[in-house]
């Protein structure tokens, strides 16, 4: 099945500090532990609500203006009205052209159907006694798609031709599944997300599928992402600056240090001092920043991770919170959605990849 639907340009995340807040990165500083000690519990005092300017805009609830334009990959049917015979199915080629009856390539790429179909007359006339009548009807979408990932009925990738919103989006691909052994019988809401452009867009599942909040119902562009995550899995997730980004199983007696040597440790420009450890769901995450080099060296106890944790390991050295979170947010969705894309046959093989996550060890550097 295929959707058919037109996009508006939206995205903008420019993160900014939590009101009161100081710009400067404090860890936490723990008292000197003699030997070894029991992870130590982050309360909720060492997280921080960080608000990100990413909120959902009024006009992106809104169907886009822009009419469909063409491109490479799009077929259309031309007909020449009361010509027995000239009905042809042709497609938009990858230099933006089509070919139909005698006329030379015609480039249509970004231009609509109403439009084509004014240069197949104008064209046409050149070569005909009588101004000719054409009808242009689209009849295949290749050019702009979205993703359906996760649990929905029937992931892939999904053609787009006319306004749709996530509802209709999620509709068209069978609808939101029961993961294997779900306990609430929906997929894990907080971990589910849209990414477009290599960015979240702080869209809340929960809200929307569980509350039918129509706020949080986005119509969707080309190239967007949906993933609905299973609620089965019981882990946490280790990316940046490691050896091995992954996906590590979730225990009670995992560690921030167990954690990452199960990701065969850190990279040596790793900025361990500012490790985040992310908490809560995607559209309203909090973050708490560890000392991990303290940890090393013992003067500071290891930190026990909840199941769901997020471990970002900075790159280069943060000084605004809201950075730091943009930075482990953006890997982490976009490694979820490049790992499931790969193995359904996407088109989002941009490099080699890793047990568990990639390309999640390409470093993100946004401006400070």
């Amino acid at each position: 099945m295929k959707l058919r639907f037109t996009i508006p340009i939206l995205f903008a995340l420019l993160p900014r500090l939590a009101g009161g807040r100081s710009a400067d990165l404090n860890p936490p500083s723990y008292a000197p532990v003699p030997g070894k000690s029991a992870p130590r519990v982050l309360g909720a005092q060492a997280f921080t609500t960080v608000p990100l300017t990413n909120q959902i805009q009024p006009e992106w609830l809104k169907p886009p203006p822009d009419l469909f334009t063409l491109g490479p990959g799009d077929r259309v049917e031309i007909e020449v009205l009361g010509e027995t015979g000239s009905r042809s199915v042709v497609l938009v080629g990858p230099d933006g052209k089509i070919y139909y009856n005698i006329l030379p390539g015609l480039f249509v790429w970004g231009r609509t159907l109403s439009e084509a179909r004014v240069l197949v007359e104008t064209e046409l006339g050149k070569l005909m006694r009588v101004q000719p009548e054409v009808a242009v009807i689209l009849k295949g979408v290749e050019s702009k798609r979205v993703w359906l990932l996760g649990s929905v009925q029937k992931p892939g990738v999904y053609s787009l031709a006319t306004p749709v919103t996530i509802l209709e989006a999620i509709s068209a691909a069978g609808g939101a599944i029961r993961p294997p052994g779900s306990l609430e019988g929906v997929p894990d809401l907080r971990r589910s997300f849209l990414l477009r452009e290599g960015q979240m867009l702080r869209v809340d599942f929960h809200r929307l599928l569980s509350q039918g909040d129509l706020t949080q119902n986005l119509y969707l562009r080309p190239e967007d992402l949906v993933y609905l995550q299973s609620d089965t899995s019981r882990n946490v997730y280790v990316l940046g600056a490691v050896a091995a980004p992954s996906v590590v199983p979730w225990s009670d007696r995992l560690s921030l240090a167990a954690a990452i040597a199960n990701c065969r440790g850190t990279l040596p420009y790793a900025q361990l001092s500012h490790v985040a450890i992310i908490r809560g769901s995607l559209a309203n995450p909090q973050i708490a920043v560890v000392d991990f080099s303290a940890i090393q060296k013992g003067k500071s106890s290891d930190v026990a991770l909840q199941e769901g944790d997020i471990v970002y390991l900075p790159f280069v050295p943060y000084r605004k919170l809201a950075v730091l979170l943009e930075g482990a947010l953006s890997q982490f969705v976009y490694a979820v959605g490049y790992n499931y894309g790969t193995r359904i046959g996407g088109g989002f093989a941009v490099g080699p990849t890793v047990p568990g996550f990639a390309p999640a060890i390409v470093p993100y550097t946004p401006a400070r």
